[in-house]
């Protein structure tokens, strides 16, 4: 069959946008979500023992940020996450301490990446704003609301397992350093795994949200308090990542 030029020309450039959604979790784009958040696709492939974690949105990816405050207490988040059946003990917590999720968040309020230098200007304490990568453990907490998930706090006094690259704040949370690409309409991170089977043997799933930190600065420390989408509509973790 003899396409005109035009048609052939067009086949060709979308080609690549459709192989780029194969896989993973397809979701419908929804107009009442602002478009840099709104997941139109989810999917985690590796190769060789790095995990590629790739979500695109209707809009372009990483264009909003929070407005700053000026000040930790009340202070907002804005985050791509994937949250995964990974055990938290792969990535250095404790055995089953919660969902394990990669977060790419910004917040321009205060620097949880102590170890790096974001934005280049030789500060390592000032660039929260730059989006970057975190592995968070995540629960459920009746003090962020009803059915809200929080950054599990780490209590006063005690010692769980941490990775070594944990920033220094009383939450399970670390700053692996892990850069995000954010390219118009995806966000992607690579990330390297001793043993790539324990991400090709569970789930994901794919959430946009805005977190705040509590305005007394205490438990629960970091709260989940605006779900923008959920890739799968309901936190099922239905993917399978591609091998």
């Amino acid at each position: 069959m003899n396409l005109h030029p035009i048609v052939a020309a067009l086949l060709l450039v979308a080609a690549p946008a459709v192989l780029a959604h194969e896989g993973g979790i397809t979701t419908p784009a929804k107009p009442a979500v602002m478009t840099d958040f709104d997941i139109v696709h989810t999917r985690i492939t590796t190769h060789g023992n790095v995990a590629t974690f790739h979500m695109a949105v209707s809009g372009k990816a990483g264009q909003t940020r929070p407005a700053a405050s000026g000040k930790l207490a009340g202070s907002q988040v804005f985050s791509y996450v994937w949250p995964t059946s990974i055990d938290p003990w792969e990535v250095g917590f404790e055995h089953k301490a919660g969902i394990l999720a990669l977060a790419v968040t910004a917040h321009p309020d205060f620097d949880d990446t102590p170890l790096f230098d974001e934005n280049g200007d030789g500060r390592r304490d000032n660039d929260g704003d730059v989006w970057h990568s975190h592995w968070v453990v995540l629960q459920p907490n009746p003090a962020c609301g009803k059915d809200a998930l929080a950054v599990v706090d780490i209590p006063e006094g005690t010692k769980p397992r941490l990775p070594r690259t944990w920033p220094g704040l009383p939450l399970l949370l670390d700053s692996p350093g892990w850069s995000p690409t954010l390219d118009a309409g995806s966000v992607e991170v690579q990330v390297p795994f001793d043993d790539i089977g324990v991400v090709t043997a569970g789930g994901f799933d794919g959430v946009t949200a805005g977190l705040r930190v509590n305005a007394s600065v205490h438990a629960p420390l970091l709260c989940v308090v605006d779900v923008f989408k959920v890739a799968s509509g309901n936190l099922s973790l239905p993917g399978k990542p591609d091998r």
